[in-house]
Order: C-alpha cells, then structure tokens, then sequence
C-alpha cells in the first residue's frame, strides 16, 4: 500500500516552497495542481490548492479556503534527528507550537505550524527502527 497525505493550501508555489526548505528534498512532482514529495518508498506528501478540490468535488464538500489558519491536520514526522527540521521550520517563521521535549508516549516531538495552519511535529524514531 502506498499513502498519499494531501493538504490543501491557499498557494501552491508558496506551499512548495516551504515544504522544499522545510524537508530538504526537491519535490518528485511539481505540475499546476499538485506538487508531490515522497517521504519514504510507501508516502507521498501532496500539496493541492484549495480551489483544485474545491472544482474537483464542488458543493458537496465545504470550500477549504474558509478554514485557513485553522489547524485541520497534522503531519507527524518520524526521522532520525528532528532537531535539524525543527531550526528549518524556526528559520521559515512557523509558529513554534511546542519545543522539542519527551512525549508520554516515549517520543521526544516538537510542534510547528505551516503557513496554512496544518500542524506539523517533527519526532524520533523508536529505537528499533
């Protein structure tokens, strides 16, 4: 099974760019419409403008663009070394949500916001993987 996470965003190109800056890879795809960046060999990130599914679904779904700055999703990001990925995230001027510390759930996580309001927290692998 391969994943694909899309996120609707305002503007694609500024989308693009942050996330490039943010995850230190060039996108796999970057067309009008959808910019893709595969994160491992089973998820692809998508960022696809608001107005894109607003056309593709139409009235049947309620028009993205009203919840801007709102958070309606979270990226929660396994690497090796979050840190490196968190002062990427500070140097873009996301909102820091929540610094680097231990989570009750064994991870040591941080919390940022990307410019669309999606939260994003950037945590450590498990020891076994």
């Amino acid at each position: 099974m391969i994943v694909h996470t899309i996120l609707y965003v305002a503007d694609q190109n500024r989308s693009m760019e942050y996330y490039k800056y943010l995850l230190g890879m060039e996108p796999t795809l970057n067309v009008p419409g959808m910019t893709e960046f595969k994160l491992n060999k089973d998820h692809i990130l998508g960022l696809m403008p608001e107005s894109g599914i607003k056309r593709l679904l139409g009235e049947k779904i309620p028009d993205p663009a009203k919840g801007n700055g709102i958070p309606r999703a979270e990226l929660y990001l396994r690497v090796s070394r979050p840190e490196p990925y968190f002062d990427r995230a500070i140097k873009l001027n996301s909102p820091e949500l929540s610094p680097m510390q231990e989570r009750d759930w064994g991870d040591r996580a941080c919390y940022i916001m990307d410019p669309d309001g999606h939260i994003i927290a950037f945590a450590t692998l498990p020891p076994d993987l």
